[in-house]
């Protein structure tokens, strides 16, 4: 059988069709080589980018399609507690690396088979880490990874368990010779007493291999102590420094990079340079990390080091949960994935600037910073042409886009449960979308909050309070719920989640709790999906019947917001009847523009749980719960139920449920034949009521024309100021 081909990475062509091939003088999906661009000072390529923007499916792609063509260090910077990633099929698993040293140890792992043994770094990376005799837990962990290094390098092989049972027991015999040797008064040259384990390690590696390239080359890099009689062993001191920690460790640190450049440039030698052999490829995922930064800084401050020996054109492609922030990299060069294709003697068009060259010897100058941005409507077509066309809506690619935005991870995600419902013959609209199974038979809601918010007791929080305004509602909400947790202000813990997370910049006071609204789509959905029966506490109705009442007591101002719970619970009828009321008062105590401002927000409410209204919620229940009816209601199909409404509060009723239908992310007047329809109704009504109205006949003939234009463009409904406002 052949290798498994790349997997397609959509809307991600300019970067891995063309940069990365640059770099690395080999051609993506096929085995052909490509013109290598930049020189010998290549940029460390940073793509930035949020949760499920495709960050780690780019690094996926290009472990598999340059396995075996190069030398390839496919690394992921572990984060305490975070879940591991699970490998796409055929694809090249991330090792993971807690620090900058276990980072080291992963490159020397996978370099080392085709560069060379590594004689001057592998003894520096033993000399740093060690244990204390007592710990049985760090001696087992760091001989794992010893054992990984003295395979990888030839020194040792077998299981790997089974090599790291041998070392610990070689290294824990020589500690304990060296001690009877210290007893009986025989100094031991290696051992200066303060370190017998690292000592012991460094022995027992010197059995197998010769150390003194190692310690001739830190050596030179350090001076012996003032006043010293004799000079040191440079690994022994080179351990001591590391775990003095503070700024003799980063020393270290620096020393370790530049032994590790200094190993991969002398690999390519005169031969390999004349036969141009790929040079390596490091995929490192989650550089935002503390590990992550410290080894993209030192790698930076290397290569912008005017006496950098042997410039290295080692390919990097780092990813950054996030933004980069101007002030944390000056000097970048920020291109977009548009500027990458095609790339040409360095630059994207002949007639253009170069795509990247260093700008002065700042580090943050080698950096090329790639934000990747959301998928178009013609990828997430691309995404759907696997399911048969006869059974999917023709304008289903377009309600998905608007429904993610183009968010790589949820358009995946909806694609495959799409593509799944057609090859079970099932037609699919763009209203079914986040009710589909996954082909698992699992929620796609819920497998996509559990992708987008890993922390189970947060996402559960979430699910509950997004449904609060903001969040001073949301903590009342949550106290009400007495929500499990350990902080003081659940709510505003889960807020500070979202903030770790990149969800949004800040902890929102009067904003929503939840800024992005594709996550606010989800997690509404979610409620309302996983909401208990009525009369449970914890139940959709009992929740916006408590925020209700909040925001009726917390301020006059905050009628919009009570009337949009009232909704959300399915009680048109009493949004209805306050709307008419004031609208048809003698003597209006709030203006047109409050009028507006009410009847635009709270038909911004979602809709309850199909069939599980307590009878009598609202107009027209038979027991059985709500059902959707807002587009026969707003067309007067329903005026039976109605009758004891004048006119005016008939037309406000239909008026508000074409809004409330029309607020929908799948209502798109373009692809919606009902939604085009309610936005010619809603001029008619709001037209009906401003000849109705002896004050506010010219603010609501302005709404009838603005709009249902504003509808159709998806846009925010203006709120025309009244005459003398």
């Amino acid at each position: 059988m052949g290798r498994p081909q790349a997997p397609l990475l959509y809307g991600r062509d300019p970067l891995v069709g063309s940069l990365v091939p640059s770099l690395t003088g080999l051609a993506y999906e096929e085995r052909a080589r490509r013109k290598r661009e930049f020189g010998d000072d290549p940029p460390v390529v940073l793509l930035t980018g949020q949760h499920g923007l495709g960050r780690s499916a780019v690094l996926d792609g290009l472990a598999r399609a340059y396995d075996t063509r190069l030398p390839l260090a496919h690394i992921r910077v572990a984060v305490a507690g975070a879940p591991d990633p699970e490998t796409p099929p055929g694809g090249v698993p991330a090792a993971p690396a807690a620090d900058l040293v276990q980072i080291l140890e992963r490159l020397v792992c996978a370099f080392a088979p085709g560069l060379g043994h590594f004689p001057v770094l592998l003894p520096g990376l033993f000399a740093v880490s060690g244990w204390y005799l007592d710990d049985a837990d760090g001696r087992d962990a760091v001989c794992v990874r010893h054992a990984r290094l003295l395979d990888a390098c030839g020194l040792l092989s077998g299981p790997e368990r089974e090599v790291a049972r041998q070392w610990s027991e070689r290294v824990e015999a020589s500690v304990e010779e060296a001690a009877g040797a210290a007893a009986a008064g025989i100094e031991l040259q290696d051992d200066d007493g303060s370190q017998p384990v690292t000592a012991a390690i460094l022995r027992e590696l010197q059995s197998l291999r010769s150390l003194d390239p190692a310690r001739n080359w830190y050596g030179q890099r350090h001076t012996a102590p003032a006043g010293a009689t004799a000079r040191p062993d440079a690994l022994l001191e080179l351990g001591r420094r590391f775990h003095r920690g503070g700024d003799y460790q980063h020393a270290v640190e620096n020393t370790l990079m530049a032994a590790f450049l200094h190993e991969v440039s002398t690999a390519y030698g005169r031969v390999r340079r004349w036969n141009r052999e790929p040079w390596p490829l490091i995929l490192l995922d989650d550089a935002h990390t503390p590990a992550g930064r410290r080894f993209l800084e030192l790698l930076l401050e290397h290569r912008a080091t005017a006496q950098h020996p042997g410039r290295d054109r080692i390919t990097v492609v780092a990813t950054r949960l996030g933004d980069l922030p101007p002030d944390e990299a000056p000097h970048a060069v920020r291109r977009e994935l548009a500027d990458l294709l095609p790339v040409v003697g360095g630059a994207h068009r002949k007639d253009a600037a170069p795509l990247w060259q260093r700008d002065g010897h700042d580090p943050s100058a080698g950096l090329l910073v790639v934000p990747l941005t959301p998928l178009g409507r013609d990828d997430i077509l691309s995404l759907l042409d696997r399911a048969s066309s006869r059974l999917l809506h023709p304008h289903l690619a377009t309600a998905l886009h608007a429904l993610t935005g183009g968010h790589p991870s949820a358009s995946t995600v909806l694609c495959d449960a799409v593509v799944h419902a057609a090859g079970q013959n099932r037609a699919v609209t763009p209203k079914d979308l986040l009710d589909l199974p996954t082909a698992a038979g699992r929620p796609v809601t819920h497998v996509l909050l559990e992708d987008l918010l890993p922390d189970r007791r947060q996402r559960d929080r979430l699910v509950v309070l997004c449904l609060a305004r903001d969040g001073a509602a949301a903590e009342a909400l949550a106290e009400d719920l007495r929500l499990d947790g350990p902080e003081q202000l659940p709510a505003n813990a889960a807020a500070q989640y979202l903030v770790e997370r990149q969800w949004q910049q800040t902890v929102p006071v009067e904003a929503p709790l939840v800024e992005n609204r594709l996550l606010q789509t989800l997690l509404v959905h979610e409620a309302r999906r996983t909401s208990p029966p009525a009369d449970d506490p914890h139940s959709w109705y009992q929740i916006h019947r408590f925020l209700h009442l909040h925001h009726v007591q917390r301020a006059d101002t905050e009628e919009a917001d009570a009337l949009r719970h009232s909704l959300a619970t399915g009680n048109a009828a009493q949004v209805v009847d306050m709307l008419a009321d004031e609208f048809g008062a003698e003597e209006a105590e709030q203006s047109v523009e409050h009028w507006l401002v009410c009847l635009r927000h709270c038909a911004t409410a979602p809709t309850p749980p199909v069939g599980s209204a307590p009878s009598g919620a609202f107009y027209g229940s038979d027991g059985e719960g709500w059902s959707d009816q807002r587009v026969e209601i707003a067309l007067g199909e329903h005026a039976s139920r109605y009758t004891h409404l004048d006119e005016a509060g008939r037309c406000v009723n239909r008026l508000l449920h074409a809004l409330w239908y029309l607020s929908e992310p799948y209502a798109d007047p373009a692809i919606d034949p009902d939604a085009e329809t309610l936005c010619q109704a809603v001029g008619d009504e709001l037209g009906f009521l401003s000849r109705r109205h002896p004050a506010w006949y010219a603010a609501l003939g302005r709404a009838a024309r603005d709009w249902p234009a504003a509808a159709r463009k998806r846009q925010v409904l203006p709120v025309p100021a009244s005459e003398g406002s």
